[in-house]
């Protein structure tokens, strides 16, 4: 069976509005633990806020829960907003987590022919006016010096 599909041929990588590599203004819509017995994880859908051209876009991420990776847990907590009191007793509720917002810095990477969406950093979402502005003073002056 065939069947045709509408813009199919049109949605690739470069595509304007995919969400590349950089720092985005994000709002947690989702937040679900998954067990595994090497690599527990949080899983995370994030709504883009900012910029405005990515305004509505989805990404999805993970965030490690192993003893080596809490430290980035606890970063992201933080700078999300996330209640004191709950992380002060090493409680994470999944519920708390949908509505927080922040700042992300994101990058992707190609493993073994798949490519992996890293969350590289957080920041409050009080500093997006600041961040975002220096990122693009950077990204302006990198294309003119080239």
């Amino acid at each position: 069976m065939k069947r045709r599909i509408q813009g199919l041929h049109e949605a690739d990588q470069s595509c304007p509005g995919q969400v590349r590599d950089g720092l985005l203004l994000v709002r947690v819509e989702r937040a679900n633990y998954r067990w595994d017995l090497r690599k527990p994880c949080y899983l995370l859908r994030f709504s883009v806020l900012e910029p405005k051209s990515l305004s509505g876009h989805s990404i999805v991420g993970r965030l490690y829960c192993t003893p080596k990776a809490l430290w980035k847990l606890n970063w992201f907590l933080r700078d999300f907003g996330y209640d004191s009191e709950l992380l002060g007793r090493d409680e994470i509720d999944e519920k708390s987590l949908a509505g927080l917002r922040g700042i992300v810095k994101i990058s992707y990477a190609v493993v073994n022919g798949t490519s992996l969406l890293n969350l590289d950093s957080f920041a409050p979402a009080s500093q997006w006016e600041e961040l975002s502005s220096a990122s693009l003073a950077n990204v302006v002056h990198s294309e003119v010096a080239q």
